[in-house]
């Protein structure tokens, strides 16, 4: 049985813009206001601009080569199985914590509705023991609707991303139609209040970056989509476009209907204590009482699409990972409808693990650690596939590729950065668990250790011991703020180009490459009805 190609432009699009958009979108727009003001406006054009270009350099690479779990499994092709493996481990332990945080924040917006849910502990709100059983129960219904094959897991998926879509832009544009005020725009600190140094601010700790690297899940969900080569590169380039004139259209709006009285203070001192967030907040001052109805079917349905997406995503990674030798070859194998059921149902056990015994914060801090990481090699396998892969024709060709993808990997580890040092310590900690397993299978006799890619991946220890010191010194989440802004960003940036060269030259030999390819590539999916 073989992975059916079945998901079309729409699907895929869908895919991506449920992963971007989750239920964080009802708070990005204050938290990136009390950092930029006005000026915000700017941190999502930079943000998108910045992100449209790594989305870029992984919609030709994945068009190229539109294989499931394409964020651990690319590597393998350019790098080898050692890359491969860390790479992928580290953006499944993460991929593994994306449904238990959505599926807290959904019943988090219900216990306004269903007390019962949650408990208080010591001071501290938690689910309670039935509430545990509910989230277990819509943990499982993600595995159910993805263990039903890719059509339906797409057609719902679709159907929830347009109440995703559509709430946010009948808010929005009732409060830009109705209530904006063109004063708060100049007034208060003017346009930029903290001039470029908040703008950049915003794009960083102001949360604009990581709000729109939820496109991912497009990547791995590769190996089912219909006519690749062109679903691809559309699919994840409208994806972003779409997200980011959303957000751009709810930061006008939230921007133009605040109260002046709550600015007063300035936009650093801006707080709204409202269960919904601020764009709930600001729409109950402008009068727009119906908006709290749709901001509420918002908040629950938007985790819910974000926790479907990331299961099925989360199956082709373990998918992936079992070809790529670091799971079992087991993981390989295709149910009737066409899904890699054992890794989906080995995740609902881990994920739900997380759900029951990790703390909320942790797992969101951890969510971002071990993603973050996997990024980087969307930039490095472009340019080595243009020297493995240099006759292949390509639909889609990143112009300029040169200045591109070293600037993309540079945006890549500026994430890690501002990720920040606590962060960072947590991914180190995702990172030795992968080397342990990676250990105890070697020990074993499951891994052959004199075939294994080495050389290729020896671009991983300065690269990760660079990060973390840099992640050290700096200002985000628990440094030492010894590298004062710009130049934290500059020395990243510098030290990020000096690992894009050794990374390339890491790559494996042409030859080397063509049997990586040619050995798990050789059977082409089917396709099947477009979605």
């Amino acid at each position: 049985m073989a992975l059916q190609r079945s998901i079309g432009l729409t699907g895929l699009t869908f895919v991506a813009v449920s992963g971007i958009i989750g239920s964080g979108w009802l708070f990005a727009p204050m938290l990136t206001a009390q950092v930029a003001g006005p000026g915000s406006l700017i941190s999502w054009m930079i943000g998108g601009t910045a992100m449209l270009l790594l989305t870029l350099c992984f919609a030709e690479i994945v068009a190229l080569l539109p294989v499931a779990g394409g964020i651990a499994r690319i590597p393998h092709f350019t790098h080898g199985d050692l890359t491969s493996m860390m790479l992928g481990w580290t953006a499944w332990v993460g991929y593994n914590t994306a449904a238990p945080i959505e599926t807290f924040a959904m019943l988090e917006y219900l216990g306004h509705i269903y007390p019962w849910l949650f408990e208080v502990d010591s001071g501290q709100s938690q689910l309670s023991s039935t509430g545990n059983l509910v989230a277990v129960l819509v943990l499982a219904s993600f595995v159910v609707i993805n263990a039903l094959g890719v059509q339906v897991f797409a057609r719902t998926n679709a159907a929830l991303t347009w109440v995703k879509l559509g709430v946010p832009l009948l808010v929005g544009g009732a409060l830009v139609w109705s209530h904006l005020r063109i004063e708060n725009f100049t007034e208060f600190g003017g346009f930029l209040p903290w001039g470029m140094d908040g703008v950049l601010a915003g794009v960083s700790s102001g949360g604009v970056i990581f709000a729109l690297i939820g496109f991912r899940h497009a990547i791995d969900m590769a190996g089912e989509v219909r006519r690749p080569r062109v679903t691809i590169p559309i699919g994840l380039t409208l994806s972003v476009v779409i997200c980011v004139g959303i957000y751009m259209l709810l930061q006008v709006a939230f921007i133009g209907a605040i109260p002046p009285s709550e600015l007063k203070e300035g936009w650093g001192q801006l707080h709204f204590p409202q269960n919904l967030g601020p764009i709930a907040a600001v729409a109950a001052a402008a009068g727009i009482g119906w908006a709290n109805v749709a901001l509420y079917s918002g908040a629950v349905l938007a985790p819910l699409g974000g926790g479907l997406v990331s299961t099925g995503s989360n199956a082709r990674l373990g998918y992936a990972l079992g070809q790529n030798g670091f799971f079992p070859a087991s993981f390989q194998i295709l149910s009737s409808r066409g899904v890699p059921l054992r890794p989906l149902i080995f995740n609902f056990f881990f994920g739900t693990a997380i759900l029951l015994w990790v703390p909320f914060s942790e797992a969101v801090a951890l969510n971002g650690a071990a993603i973050t990481l996997s990024f980087a090699s969307g930039p490095i396998c472009l340019m080595a596939l243009r020297s493995q892969m240099s006759s292949t024709d390509r639909v889609f060709r990143l112009p300029l590729a040169k200045v591109a993808a070293p600037m993309a990997f540079v945006i890549s580890t500026l994430i890690v950065y501002w990720s920040g040092w606590d962060t960072y310590l947590r991914l180190s900690l995702a990172t030795a668990v992968g080397v342990l397993v990676f250990g105890v299978r070697l020990a074993m006799g499951q891994l052959d250790v004199k075939n294994l890619d080495w050389r290729e991946a020896i671009w991983l220890v300065p690269y990760f011991v660079g990060a973390g010191i840099f992640s050290y010194l700096g200002r985000f989440g628990g440094g030492i703020a010894a590298l004062g802004m710009p130049w934290d960003e500059l020395a990243v940036s510098v030290f990020a180009l000096a690992a894009f060269s050794l990374a390339i030259w890491c790559r494996l030999p042409n030859d080397k490459a063509e049997v990586y390819r040619e050995r798990y590539t050789t059977e082409e999916p089917a396709e099947t009805t477009p979605l």
